[in-house]
């Protein structure tokens, strides 16, 4: 006779239990998640005030100044810098988005003490020396040029520029041709000035250290920064444009197409259902109504997607895609449809479902590294959430019900009318904007 089958009850795991508040003696706070599973490190910081921050008319200072602060700091020149990171194995750099300048330093729980050494050289005496400047200018130079000729990042351009006329978000983060030549060393140390200060610092640590040893070191490294930032206020802008169509004429075989509309802010109680009706149109990948009604069913292109974006001053959902030229007026008429009927009717049952199950199951795939728990970690500080958010998460998703995202379809999406930037030579659609 067969024995009963046992029933194996899995504890449930809290993230937020793992997630310890430090504060160093001089006041510096951060989130720490201690695991020795592997001899690493991962440390993810930021400050508030990104590419909006840069001088007027020189668009691409604080690109600069991400790709400076590792080229020579205090008695060290680049060349000898980089090789105290190589010779440990220590990755260190920073990046300026557009409105947030962010730190990343990984190294070996061995080198622990030379790794916060050298970032405290980085963040608190950066060199600005002339040769590396020229070196890091020519290198976004390039780069810009290079963007400046790929259908993809023209159509980009194209968008934000109409979206967002005058605003800073209308300039891209990494700067604009002509204007990265204006920035100067003073420039530079200026806005190391005005954004690195300790009010609006953030960070996670997730890795070989504790919690005792963190906080010494997160006192040599950021103690000596200003108390407060003098950020320049950003207005908050709506995307602009909706039902225009800006054609870059661009002799290539295929049009590329950015397509946007205002979005809902992170904070938002409706955000969450936005999530999940934005991974039912354009979102979900394989599954997502865009890339079964304009891949699957008519062959119209490769990929397409929607996504909602959360910048602090303008969040939106954005989408793109790229098609034959000759297809292009079908491609973008098969999204509008799209995007239409779904804020008019919402989604099926089943499209609801299956959003929720891959929404909450994908959550787990945050935390599968130290770099990438250490990211996500920062990214919750940076939207105003506690560490209880780790647990509440996926049972806020799997609460939406079907009034909830029929009535927030309704919300995102509108009347469906877009912003359109198309690049390329586009057929079965009039332009109706200047590019």
């Amino acid at each position: 006779m067969n024995a009963p089958a046992q029933v194996v009850t899995v504890p449930v795991v809290s993230r937020a239990a793992r997630v310890q508040h430090v504060v160093s003696p001089e006041g510096i706070a951060a989130w720490l998640v201690e695991d020795y599973a592997v001899p690493l490190v991962a440390m993810e910081f930021s400050f508030a005030g990104g590419a909006t921050q840069d001088p007027p008319g020189k668009a691409g200072a604080g690109a600069l100044l991400a790709g400076l602060l590792d080229e020579g700091a205090g008695d060290l020149e680049a060349e000898a810098f980089h090789r105290a990171l190589d010779d440990h194995a220590i990755r260190l750099n920073f990046n300026a988005e557009r409105d947030e300048f962010f730190g990343h330093l990984q190294t070996l729980a061995r080198h622990i003490d030379k790794s916060f050494e050298l970032l405290a050289l980085a963040v608190n005496a950066p060199r600005f020396d002339e040769a590396p400047l020229e070196r890091v200018r020519g290198q976004v130079n390039a780069m810009l040029k290079r963007e400046s000729k790929e259908p993809d990042s023209m159509a980009a351009q194209a968008w934000r520029r109409a979206a967002w006329a005058g605003h800073p978000y209308s300039r891209s983060p990494r700067g604009e041709l002509g204007e990265v030549d204006l920035v100067t060393r003073d420039d530079l140390v200026a806005l190391r000035q005005k954004i690195l200060a300790r009010d609006t610092l953030k960070i996670a640590v997730v890795g070989a250290i504790d919690a005792t040893r963190l906080a010494a070191h997160l006192d040599s490294v950021f103690a000596g920064l200003p108390e407060k930032a003098t950020l320049t206020p950003v207005p908050a802008i709506e995307v602009g444009g909706l039902g225009r169509r800006i054609v870059v004429d661009f002799d290539v075989p295929q049009a590329n197409i950015r397509f946007g509309r205002p979005g809902i802010a992170r904070a938002d109680q409706d955000y969450i259902a936005a999530m999940v009706v934005n991974h039912i149109l354009g979102g979900g990948s394989f599954t997502s109504r865009l890339f079964q009604e304009v891949r699957e069913k008519r062959g119209l292109t490769y990929s397409v997607y929607s996504s909602l974006t959360t910048a602090e001053c303008s969040p939106s959902l954005v989408g793109a895609t790229s098609t034959k030229n000759e297809r292009a007026g079908e491609s973008l008429s098969v999204i509008e449809a799209e995007c239409a009927r779904l804020a008019a009717e919402g989604p099926t049952a089943e499209e609801l479902d299956k959003a929720k199950k891959f929404l909450t199951g994908s959550y787990a795939l945050r935390f599968d590294t130290s770099t990438k728990i250490a990211g996500h970690l920062l990214h919750l500080q940076r939207e105003g959430f506690d560490a209880g958010y780790l647990d509440r998460r996926n049972a806020e998703v799997e609460a939406v019900t079907m009034e909830d995202a029929k009535r927030v379809a309704k919300r995102l999406i509108g009347d469906a009318s877009l912003l359109v930037a198309i690049v390329g030579r586009p057929e079965g659609l009039v332009a109706n904007g200047a590019a």
